[in-house]
């Protein structure tokens, strides 16, 4: 497998895991991993709360518009994408048509557990984040749903279980 699929592309929530299992499925897989809005901010040399707040939340996503085009063309590699990629129709198209997409799934709840301390999330800057992430796995489930090869779920699962799961799907075996 390592050849055959040449792009493995983790989409979801913010809180739903991407980065964390991409760090790990990259390490197993001996591929790059990259995470897009680490690279955004690497480019921009800004924090993305601070480029949500200079150039509001359509700046970040020209932003990420571009990074995408970009990193989904590289080879060998596991990307994590940022939970709002999906909304713009072009990084759909990217995505599914350059690689694996992985849909990464948690509840609502779970997202709340996993972001409530994390300051780096500026559409949680509200008075309840609960109804926030919420609004947005309403919105953006559907889009999730489109894109992904397959759904996996990260509720409540060790991050073993997660990459042993996805290591399945894509037909890898483990030495």
């Amino acid at each position: 497998m390592p050849n055959a699929i040449p792009r493995v592309f983790l989409i979801g929530p913010m809180g739903a895991g991407k980065t964390t299992v991409g760090r790990r499925l990259a390490q197993v897989l001996r591929r790059e991993f990259l995470d897009s809005d680490h690279e955004i901010e690497q480019r921009a040399g800004a924090s993305i709360p601070l480029i949500f707040e200079l150039e509001g939340e359509a700046g970040f996503r020209a932003r990420e518009k571009a990074m995408i085009a970009d990193l989904t063309q590289r080879r060998d590699i596991v990307l994590a994408t940022g939970g709002g990629t999906i909304l713009d129709p072009g990084n759909r198209r990217c995505l599914a048509g350059r690689g694996f997409v992985i849909y990464l799934r948690a509840s609502v709840d779970e997202q709340l557990r996993r972001t409530l301390l994390d300051g780096n999330r500026p559409l949680l800057k509200t008075a309840d984040p609960r109804a926030r992430l919420a609004q947005l796995f309403e919105h953006r489930d559907p889009l999730y749903r489109e894109v992904a090869d397959c759904t996996v779920s990260t509720e409540g699962r060790p991050l073993k279980q997660v990459v042993r799961d996805i290591l399945r799907l894509l037909e890898y075996d483990q030495p």
